[in-house]
């Protein structure tokens, strides 16, 4: 089915402008047979003309439901220009939109990671040829321009040098030409692991990981979070505030490691609570990030953490969600939404990680830690 232009026209694919023109043609063809009929004998004229009318009826029908409301010849002139690159006519509407409206199994995972200047593909559906068009990164908090406009070549693009969280926009090569920004997918470029120093990142105190001196594991990189992006979403359901280290520090911007592979699981988990609960919506339901990210140096003031917590990696989370939609956060969720993850990881082998159920009445809400360290974990707390 052929969707509306943003103006109220319609788009026709170059099939459609093609089926178009071999019926012009073939009701050109018709029109000269019946004339030739016509000239011959008087009986011949009467059936050929009303056979003509019919032809003439089913091509102007076909006109309208294909051309409305815009006009036939922009139609057969905008074809002509674009049959040869084998591009998707569209008649108005926006430049370019992302291919996907976010990424993962779960399809709502909003933010990509790359490291400063790498090449990482960005599909978009594009409505106009590529070559006339160009791409540059502005920064998500207020879209201002952070790099220079690179010619748009398919979908391989170079990620800025600088860290921070960027939207794509993509302009036409002409001066003066106004980008049109994609809001819907966020880059993240990473700080790297190696600009810690002395268990600092730019003032940040992050403290040092557990057999790091030894090539133990660390996070490839961490995001940098201020006052201004710290409301960004990473998922549907999930904000870059919910993965910041609750800990006592007021000095910004902030640092966080997040996995995507998590952020994944996280929305699957989520998709599954609706299925089980029989919401048909799953952004109805609410989760409650008790912990995401802990730097090491937090980590090691929290009672009872693991001294390799998942934390520490942007692997994990903590979360709380009233699976069964009765207003209140009780064990009975913490046990539907880990049989939630259990379905997850039956279904997604590669997303199997650690799930922890915590009920006591030692803590304020019941919670379950859910993280994707790649191996079986089971406990209860």
């Amino acid at each position: 089915m052929t969707e509306p232009a943003s103006d109220g026209s319609r788009r026709l694919t170059m099939f459609e402008l093609a089926r178009l023109e071999e019926a012009r043609r073939r009701a050109a063809e018709v029109d000269v047979a019946v004339r030739r009929s016509a000239s011959t004998t008087r009986d011949v004229r009467r059936p050929s003309w009303m056979l003509l009318g019919a032809l003439l009826c089913v091509a102007a029908t076909a006109v309208l439901r294909l051309l409305r409301p815009v006009e036939e010849l922009a139609a057969e002139r905008r074809y002509e220009r674009e049959i040869g690159a084998g591009a998707e006519v569209e008649l108005g509407g926006p430049t370019a939109t992302s291919a996907r409206p976010g990424y993962g199994k779960s399809g709502n995972v909003l933010v990509r990671v790359a490291m400063p200047g790498q090449i990482i593909e960005y599909p978009l559906t594009l409505r106009s040829d590529p070559v006339h068009l160009a791409y540059q990164w502005v920064r998500a908090s207020d879209s201002s321009q952070a790099d220079a406009p690179r010619p748009l070549g398919g979908p391989a693009m170079v990620a800025p040098a600088q860290p921070g969280l960027y939207h794509l926009a993509v302009l036409a090569r002409t001066t003066g030409a106004t980008p049109q920004v994609l809001g819907d997918i966020t880059l993240a470029v990473l700080v790297p692991f190696s600009q810690k120093m002395a268990g600092q990142v730019n003032g940040y105190r992050i403290g040092s990981y557990p057999f790091e001196r030894f090539g133990g594991e660390r996070p490839i990189g961490f995001l940098e979070v201020d006052r201004r992006n710290v409301d960004v979403p990473l998922t549907r359901h999930l904000r870059l505030a919910d993965f910041v280290t609750h800990d006592e520090q007021s000095v910004w911007p902030k640092y966080a490691a997040v996995s995507p592979r998590l952020l994944d699981k996280l929305e699957l988990v989520v998709d599954e609570v609706a299925r089980i609960r029989g919401v048909t919506d799953p952004l109805r339901i609410e989760v409650d990030v008790h912990s995401g990210f802990r730097t090491p140096l937090h980590n090691s003031s929290v009672e009872g953490a693991a001294l390799n917590s998942r934390h520490q990696y942007g692997d994990a989370a903590d979360v709380a969600i009233d699976a069964d939609g009765d207003g209140r956060l009780t064990a009975f969720d913490s046990r539907l939404v880990a049989l939630a993850a259990e379905m997850v990881e039956k279904r997604n082998p590669d997303l199997v990680g650690g799930l922890g159920v915590y009920v006591s009445p030692k803590y304020r809400t019941p919670y379950v830690h859910i993280d994707a360290r790649g191996k079986r974990a089971r406990w209860w707390g």
